[in-house]
């Protein structure tokens, strides 16, 4: 028992020396963000976030007052990161704590200390639901993003998905999705109207897609996978053209049983065309497939290895 405690003692101390101070400025920029999307184009429309932050504000239009948007979202946030810190790490908690805090005080901030009027429209958009929806989604998912991209969490979603979409035999994204369907339509049943919530899968659609671009890049990389005979002539003009290096690796043809060579190379969606060129031009029976690359991540060499 000792030896369990210590060990998760010097776990925690590790992971407590992860943290970094920049992480915490672009985390608490991220909750602003986050908030003045939230607060200055949703709220004031009636329109819903996806998650746990839309739970939040469906909670807020049906409970007393005292109960508002910013403490449903600590309510239902906080517990869910520290049932997840098993799994996610105490860096992540404390990092996804931080931006919800920051998030629940800037919301509280505009909507009930700051001198701006949200009861019907919003300041900055009108009236106008399809602004609202594309705006609010766009500002609240470069908050998500940056939260993403520095290391937390803003919605305890992310955390559930995580770990149950496995459990129950299906995918995150799918399990994302469920959740927020089953959300809109709960919201479209207590309002007795189906707009506002179809005009919120719109502020889904917008805010996920703006997440993907804030964490993967607007040009995101690709990984060619060649499987040919010629593998080092065609490696070597690959090399030569776009001055990065690849990988081989030996394969074995699954129907033929021939022995051929794989080429791992990473280019830009703008070099693709150039790369079939060279490739089809060395060896015309070579078998290439593409897909996205969300991240690289490249160590140089240490000095003198």
């Amino acid at each position: 028992m000792k030896e369990r405690i210590k060990e998760k003692w010097t776990d925690m101390k590790r992971d407590l020396k992860d943290l970094r101070v920049i992480n915490f400025v672009f985390l608490a920029i991220a909750g602003i963000i986050n908030a003045f999307g939230v607060t200055l184009f949703l709220f004031p429309v009636k329109l819903y976030d996806s998650g746990i932050s839309g739970l939040s504000m469906l909670l807020d239009q049906v409970t007393p007052s005292y109960l508002n948007f910013s403490l449903f979202l600590l309510i239902l946030n906080v517990p869910i990161f520290v049932f997840g810190l098993k799994k996610q790490g105490l860096t992540f908690t404390i990092y996804s704590i931080f931006v919800v805090g920051i998030y629940a005080l800037t919301s509280y901030l505009i909507m009930h200390v700051f001198p701006i009027d949200l009861n019907f429209v919003s300041p900055l958009a009108g009236s106008d639901l399809l602004l609202c929806a594309v705006f609010g989604g766009l500002i609240s998912g470069v908050g998500s993003g940056l939260t993403i991209r520095f290391g937390g969490a803003i919605d305890g979603m992310d955390v559930l998905s995580v770990v149950f979409a496995k459990k129950i035999g299906i995918s995150i994204g799918a399990f994302v999705m469920v959740f927020n369907t089953l959300l809109y339509i709960v919201c479209g049943i207590v309002i007795h109207s189906w707009i506002l919530p179809l005009y919120s899968i719109v502020t889904y659609f917008v805010g996920s897609k703006t997440v993907d671009f804030i964490v993967e890049g607007f040009d995101r990389s690709m990984c060619a996978m060649i499987v040919t005979n010629k593998a080092e002539e065609i490696s070597s003009a690959l090399s030569e053209h776009f001055k990065a290096g690849g990988t081989i690796v030996d394969a074995i043809g699954g129907y033929s049983k021939d022995e051929k060579q794989i080429i791992y190379f990473i280019v830009n969606r703008f070099q693709i065309n150039k790369l079939k060129m060279i490739v089809t031009g060395i060896d015309d029976k070579a078998f290439i497939t593409l897909q996205d690359v969300s991240d690289i991540v490249k160590k140089s060499k240490e000095r003198g290895a």
